[in-house]
């Protein structure tokens, strides 16, 4: 596997200040925090038990590695997370493979000679509900899109870059609904 974070690449104000912001307990306190929402940095300094001086530095670190951005609101200054900058960050870190299948081969068998992979037949389509026996729900991409093809229905007939993705759990919004009695 090849990672690279290239010193001045503009993802995430470039690496070393990324690494800086996520190698901080407290930082990651910070984005945990602002994963349930925006917050003011005197709401942060007292969740964690800090001061506000120090909450804000903490909050400069992540503002220049580009994780968190500065929300005004007249005087008022609220925090939130760049979650797409988050995952963007996380995907440097896939895995890449290079391989090289005959025109006309499915995108099912290609995965086939990578990994191990355990399909599921659901109505009229073919699931792909394992790869190396992590169990989930898979989507791809090809090019940077969506197919509407299933994994055995599409097939290469030139070069192109697969994103092979499990979703996982992630929650955008929580609900506590609460009947009225």
């Amino acid at each position: 596997m090849v990672v690279s974070v290239m010193k001045n690449s503009g993802m995430n104000g470039g690496g070393e200040n990324l690494f800086k912001a996520i190698s901080s307990d407290t930082r990651l306190s910070i984005l945990e925090i602002l994963s349930e929402g925006d917050k003011h940095i005197s709401g942060l300094a007292r969740e964690i038990g800090i001061s506000v001086p120090v909450a804000a530095k903490h909050v400069k670190v992540l503002e220049k590695a580009k994780l968190v951005e500065r929300k005004k609101f007249g005087n008022t200054h609220m925090i939130g997370i760049k979650l797409n900058n988050v995952y963007s960050f996380l995907d440097h870190f896939a895995e890449n493979r290079r391989l090289e299948v005959e025109e006309g081969t499915s995108l099912l068998e290609a995965l086939k000679s990578v990994t191990a992979v355990e399909v599921r037949k659901m109505g009229d389509r073919v699931k792909v509900v394992a790869t190396d026996g992590e169990e989930g729900f898979y989507v791809y991409e090809v090019d940077g899109k969506f197919s509407d093809k299933t994994v055995d229905e599409y097939t290469f007939y030139e070069d192109t870059i697969v994103e092979w993705k499990k979703l996982i759990p992630i929650t955008k919004k929580r609900l506590f609904v609460n009947i009225k009695r």
